[in-house]
């Protein structure tokens, strides 16, 4: 199988159980890397810092730090990040969640297999205090000219776990800072000639809870929901027909209660 990198971010706010057991689940991997990209955004904490020295003792030769003088945010820490991965797959991992220990392994044997994708990702298994107990599941369409016409109407991969083509992110224009940053880079990217698969199958344990409901909405949430489905509009992703009918209603979701808006979401955009 290719090589493949690691791309990870992580900010002062993170909780270090977290972040070691992030780290650990890619350790674990049955396919192992031999690249990880980590980017820590900002000044971090003691905690964290100690978590991070004890895995570059054990992985000196695999794990590369990268320290920002001060935190960008997120767009702006994968962007300097992912020209930094050696491979030309790069997977991508959030610095609270656990992937599956063959989540990586099963990545790479559709790139393997196929040579009409460029970004593969997966089903995600959403907990709030233990991976053991399931809350919802995200699964997202499987095949190319299905996973196009989903954007249209919602982001269409899990970014937590996906895994794609350096050059198709680069050339694509990168993250651009946003509230749905990964949204908007799979729109130019897919507009761009880009193609991408959803593995059925469990990839990836994500903490879920209040807050990740909370982080998806208010009215700075709701304006980058308006921008990018006008970015779409206007350059002929989706129809003023399809912008005004999906528009108003992420609109509208963005703006409602977090309790209405958790319950939206696991009624009809989850599985149980």
């Amino acid at each position: 199988m290719d090589n493949y990198s690691v791309l990870m971010s992580v900010y002062h706010k993170e909780k270090a159980e977290f972040l070691r057991e992030a780290l650990d689940s890619i350790w674990n991997q049955t396919v192992q890397t031999n690249d990880f990209v980590l980017i820590c955004d900002g000044p971090l904490n003691e905690e964290l810092d100690t978590v991070i020295d004890e895995n570059v003792k054990a992985h000196p030769d695999v794990l590369h730090v990268v320290r920002l003088e001060k935190n960008g945010g997120l767009a702006n820490a994968l962007n300097i990040g992912i020209k930094l991965c050696k491979n030309e797959l790069v997977a991508r991992m959030d610095s609270d969640d656990i992937s599956y220990p063959d989540r990586c392994e099963r990545q790479l044997k559709i790139f393997e297999s196929r040579d009409d994708v460029d970004l593969v990702s997966g089903t995600i298994e959403e907990f709030i205090e233990t991976k053991d107990v399931i809350e919802s599941r995200r699964e997202m369409p499987q095949e190319p000219e299905d996973v196009y016409e989903y954007c249209k109407k919602r982001c269409p991969f899990n970014h937590p776990c996906i895994m794609y083509k350096k050059t198709a992110i680069i050339e694509s224009g990168g993250y651009i800072p946003s509230h749905i940053e990964d949204y908007y880079l799979w729109v130019r990217v897919l507009q761009h000639g880009f193609r991408g698969y959803n593995i059925k199958e469990s990839l990836l344990w994500m903490r879920a809870g209040a807050d990740m409901y909370k982080r998806r909405g208010g009215k700075k949430y709701a304006e980058s929901v308006k921008a990018l489905f006008k970015y779409m509009r206007d350059t002929g992703f989706i129809t003023k027909w399809q912008y005004f009918k999906r528009m108003n209603m992420r609109y509208a979701g963005a703006l409602a209660p977090n309790w209405l808006r958790k319950f939206l979401y696991k009624t009809l955009l989850r599985k149980s």
